[in-house]
């Protein structure tokens, strides 16, 4: 299971170098916000050079939006790389995710045989005001085999309604919440990973812990990162417990000694088919499942 992605600036060598060797599951190669417009096409060649060294996690890419005109050249210069997936920003509906996946087509058919299908999207679904309404409506399920997930984001997301602040007291205002449940509903109904947005007060590490495990509390598979002194709190937040893997792994035994059963009786408590899909979970973060993770 892939449980932090940490952004890395597409243009920079060295902190590609460092993340690499950090405890990240996903980096995510960034070509847009951390890359000046007339940076974008160096960048585009750094990032094959990132893709091409040796990986010890997964690397997904970053593109530009699809309103910039800046997609199709950014996924037709990584795609030789073989990417192991496309974050896709500023997603304002089931259309982009159809459009990125067009792209991802022609480009995969040019490598030939063996490479179809292999590339993921992981669309960012609430950084436009058009794009957090569309949540409330369109349906996810099905556009897509690619689609992997879907993640949530504050700071855009702040320009777009003319908010002066998304956060008061330390925690999300509204409007943000409100993105934050819809990113989470609309992935859980697609069948797709939930992945929390970043948290960019730095230095506060108690504050990114308490925001991963409320993540992952709420069903959120996963977080992106804008730090590496994140990764490690993020990664522990989102590992299940001793005790959540002992209680998921006799969950699973209980309706193994009884497969016929759609409730059965542990410790004195009825627990139910819902209760074994969570187990399934639970273990699958732990690694512990049946091959998922």
């Amino acid at each position: 299971m892939m449980r932090s992605f940490l952004f890395v600036p597409g243009d920079s060598a060295r902190k590609f170098e460092k993340a690499s060797g950090g405890t990240a599951d996903a980096l995510i190669l960034d070509l847009e916000d951390s890359v000046a417009l007339p940076a974008k096409p160096a960048a585009r060649a750094q990032v094959l050079e990132m893709l091409r060294a040796p990986r010890r996690q997964k690397l997904f890419v970053r593109v530009n939006a699809l309103d910039t005109g800046l997609t199709a050249a950014d996924v037709a210069a990584v795609m030789p790389g073989r990417p192991d997936g496309i974050v896709l920003p500023k997603c304002a509906g089931p259309d982009h995710v159809l459009q990125l996946g067009h792209y991802l087509d022609i480009c995969e058919a040019l490598e030939g045989e063996g490479a179809a299908g292999r590339t993921s999207i992981l669309a960012i679904v609430t950084e436009t005001a058009d794009s957090v309404l569309a949540l409330a409506g369109a349906r996810y399920r099905g556009v897509s085999p690619r689609l992997w997930g879907m993640a949530w984001g504050a700071e855009d997301l702040a320009a777009s309604v003319g908010a002066t602040s998304n956060e008061t007291e330390g925690r999300f205002s509204e409007p943000f919440v409100l993105a934050r449940n819809l990113c989470l509903m609309a992935a859980a109904a697609a069948g797709v990973a939930a992945v929390d947005t970043v948290t960019t007060d730095i230095g506060n590490l108690a504050k990114v812990d308490g925001e991963a495990r409320a993540a992952r509390r709420d069903g959120f598979a996963a977080k992106m990162v804008i730090h590496p002194s994140h990764v490690d709190v993020v990664n522990a937040a989102f590992t299940p417990s001793a005790d959540e893997v002992a209680w998921a792994q006799r969950i699973r035994q209980a309706f193994a000694n009884e497969p016929n059963a759609g409730v059965v009786n542990l410790d004195g408590k009825m627990v139910d088919k819902p209760h074994l899909r969570s187990a399934e979970r639970i273990l699958a973060q732990a690694g512990a499942g049946t091959g998922s993770a």
